[in-house]
């Protein structure tokens, strides 16, 4: 397979000084005196992605991982060692990299297409399909320091994904603009993984880097921690935030809040008036609150769907402690469950026949997502409560079946 990018024993020192001034008094010193201090933010990073790979990168903020995205486009260079980068590489840094902010946005389609070695025709070329995927109405002729965050986005990834790269690196633009530009932004990167494009993705959000990424580094303190396939380093990942962290860990999603409504249709469903909101959880409800060990669980899920179809879409049940620690989470993509996805009032119920729950009180978490889980639609945290009590007969949070055998 053909390596895209090589890094080899990469190390990237920055100095750091005080105050500006600082600067100008170490250029000018003649006794060559020193005021700023060294930082190392990578110490030696040696990897290899090949063609068509969709790498996940992983880490705290100020692990490094911007700085390795930009040593790897060429906005920085390293202070020792080699990257080795094979084709045409677009980059999504930071919202309104590369753009002038004095220039429209046709203007800066120009220019970035330039930068990337097109042609002027090459460029118009492209250019309708550009514009369509950004939609940004008429504000494409207006200069981009008018422009939202959500339309920086937008923009950006038009452009980016319009160029036809052979490597695309995305460092945590999908944290911005709505839902539905979300779940056009996943389809497009699909298509180009299932072209053979090489993906780069930085995300806080870890379950979107397991569910679109074959595989993952994780980056701590300048250094890789681990790397391979994504739902393995996803997985140690988390383990290392929730030991490291005093804070109750939360999934990374953002909860849709109850929007306002339009109107009604003949099936009495109610239409959001924002044209973002896709879907609705409308209730959850329980068979009982109160169980005891083997006894059955019940969850009943009300949800709408204000398109006329959402391809790919999935529910998702977690069960969590009340500190949020995570005991089970499975949802109807994994298990290969087919439910309602057209317009309209759906019902799901989703059943723990025997609950190995031993002892103490849980919440419930419902999510409908889309694009395998990547892209959450709405999302219910501890929506409902329940507790499990028992007499005495074991110990523990589970209980998992076994047996005894005395052999002496």
């Amino acid at each position: 397979m053909e390596n895209m990018i090589e890094l080899n024993n990469v190390v990237k020192n920055f100095k750091i000084y005080d105050k500006p001034v600082d600067r100008l008094k170490e250029a000018l010193s003649i006794r060559k005196t020193k005021y700023h201090k060294d930082f190392e933010a990578l110490k030696g990073i040696s990897f290899s992605i090949q063609k068509g790979d969709a790498l996940g990168i992983l880490g705290r903020n100020g692990s490094g991982k911007s700085t390795l995205l930009k040593l790897i486009t060429g906005v920085l260079h390293p202070t020792i060692g080699d990257i080795q980068v094979h084709g045409k590489i677009s980059a999504i840094l930071e919202l309104g990299t590369g753009f002038n902010p004095e220039y429209t946005g046709i203007e800066n389609i120009r220019l970035n297409g330039m930068m990337m070695g097109y042609t002027a025709d090459q460029i118009e070329q492209r250019m309708d399909r550009i514009i369509e995927f950004a939609d940004i109405g008429d504000f494409i002729n207006q200069p981009v320091k008018f422009y939202s965050s959500g339309m920086f986005a937008r923009l950006a990834f038009a452009v980016s994904i319009n160029v036809e790269p052979d490597i695309l690196i995305i460092d945590e633009a999908l944290a911005v603009g709505d839902t539905r530009f979300q779940i056009k932004c996943i389809d497009k990167l699909k298509e180009m993984k299932e072209r053979g494009t090489t993906i780069l993705f930085v995300s806080h959000a870890s379950e979107q880097i397991k569910r679109f990424c074959n595989k993952a580094i994780w980056i701590k303190d300048g250094l890789i921690e681990a790397e391979g396939e994504s739902s393995e380093i996803v997985d140690r990942y988390e383990d290392y935030m929730k030991m490291s962290s005093s804070q109750p860990n939360k999934p990374n999603i953002t909860e849709v809040m109850a929007p306002d409504y339009a109107a009604s249709d003949e099936n009495d469903l109610l239409t959001p008036v924002d044209t973002s909101v896709l879907a609705l959880i409308r209730k959850v409800e329980l068979n009982n609150d109160q169980f005891k060990t083997f006894d059955k669980l019940t969850v009943d899920i009300q949800y709408e769907v204000y398109e006329q179809r959402i391809d790919d879409l999935l529910i998702g049940v977690a069960i969590y402690t009340p500190d949020r620690e995570y005991i089970f989470g499975p949802n109807t993509y994994l298990e290969k469950v087919e439910i309602p996805t057209t317009r309209g009032k759906h019902r799901v119920s989703y059943h723990i026949d025997s609950l190995p729950l031993i002892s103490g009180t849980f919440v419930i978490d419902v999510g409908i997502f889309n694009n395998e889980g990547i892209v959450c639609l709405d999302y219910k945290e501890s929506v409902k409560k329940f507790q499990v009590t028992n007499k005495y007969f074991s110990e523990g949070r589970l209980y998992i079946h076994h047996t005894w055998e005395v052999n002496e």
